[in-house]
């Protein structure tokens, strides 16, 4: 059960609405960590993976921000990638990109100071003195080499790279599988994990 848990599965349960509907919270999840190769306990060492991460991949990852918390969410930036949003439009190498998954809410846009990060990853041009970046206004920048950009798919309500920067390879657990149990946490009903499972979800990938 330790291999197993440690170098080729890991359970995980969503506890927040970032990457809704994709997943919603109450969501149990398994997830693949032979596809990154599982990390070696204690060292920042992995074995080798069969497989590469992939733009577009569900991923669950240890986040530089809280060392202690894992999160799940999606990998849209890959080294050498130039990423810019334009009014919550993503732009990958310069392309509009068409993300069915994404949700949107009726929020104002907003700077944040954690966005600071971004002056030192800025595409050649922009000028770093004037960058003021907000949630749906920000880049180019360019991802160097061993870094990946993460991106939640309630894109309004996600606390994720464009805040807390760049993720290094390391951090990577694994890719999100399928979703194992699911019911609704947020039901004020007793017994709710009996009496709010939601059986579509069941066994369900994700994409």
């Amino acid at each position: 059960f330790l291999i197993l848990r440690t170098f080729l599965l890991q359970t995980f349960y969503i506890t927040s609405g970032s990457m809704e509907n994709t997943m919603l919270v109450g969501d149990f999840l398994v997830v693949n960590r032979a596809v990154v190769g599982g990390r070696i306990p204690f060292t920042r060492a992995h074995l080798p993976g069969y497989g590469d991460v992939e733009r577009g991949d569900i991923l669950v990852f240890d986040p530089p921000h809280e060392p202690d918390l894992k999160l799940v969410k999606r990998l849209i930036g890959l080294p050498g990638d130039t990423l810019e949003m334009r009014n919550q439009v993503l732009y990958i190498n310069g392309e509009a990109q068409d993300e069915p998954y994404v949700k949107h809410v009726d929020l104002p846009d907003a700077p944040d100071p954690w966005m600071s990060w971004q002056r030192s990853y800025l595409a050649p041009g922009v000028d770093g003195d004037t960058y003021r970046p907000t949630r749906d206004n920000w880049g180019p920048i360019i991802i160097p080499e061993d870094r990946y950009f993460m991106l939640g798919d309630n894109r309004e309500e996600s606390l994720d790279s464009r805040y807390w920067g760049l993720l290094e390879g390391w951090r990577l657990e694994g890719r999100v599988s399928f979703i194992y149990f699911s019911y609704d946490r947020e039901s004020f009903k007793p017994l709710a994990w009996l009496r709010e499972i939601r059986w579509n979800r069941i066994f369900n990938g994700v994409e």
